[in-house]
């Protein structure tokens, strides 16, 4: 059996468990990218396996089709910043992506086009996320 993730979701109400899955994703600023050509916005993080048994990462892919526009907030100059990544909100007019720090990213289109899927095989690890403040 495979340990690799693969979702697909295409309207608002697939996007909290996609959300769920990505919480406490470590992206680096410089592994974000939106191609306005392509109308595609992509990253690749480290996501904590929260479906599993056992502490552990995995190196995932998020990815959002048919987006007109991408807007940045409160977001970091140097491209090696690490982030992570809180939520994944559903927002009249597209998606907001949340980061902790305050950094954000809005996503315009018209449909929820997302693909989220593990690129390879999870790695353990000691420390799971903590939200206690």
């Amino acid at each position: 059996m495979s340990e690799r993730l693969r979702l697909i979701g295409h309207e608002a109400d697939d996007l909290p468990v996609i959300s769920a899955l990505m919480q406490d994703a470590a992206v680096r600023v410089d592994d974000i990218a939106f191609d306005a050509k392509a109308r595609r916005f992509a990253l690749v993080a480290n996501r904590y396996r929260w479906e599993a048994d056992v502490p552990s990462r995995t190196r995932s892919a998020l990815r959002f089709d048919g987006v007109a526009k991408a807007q940045r907030k409160g977001w970091p100059v140097a491209g090696d910043t690490v982030l992570a990544l809180l939520a994944i909100r559903p927002e009249e007019g597209g998606v907001t992506l949340d980061f902790a720090g305050g950094a954000s990213v809005r996503l315009e289109a018209e449909c929820i086009d997302v693909v989220l899927e593990d690129l390879a095989g999870p790695w353990g690890t000691r420390s799971t996320p903590n939200h206690d403040d």
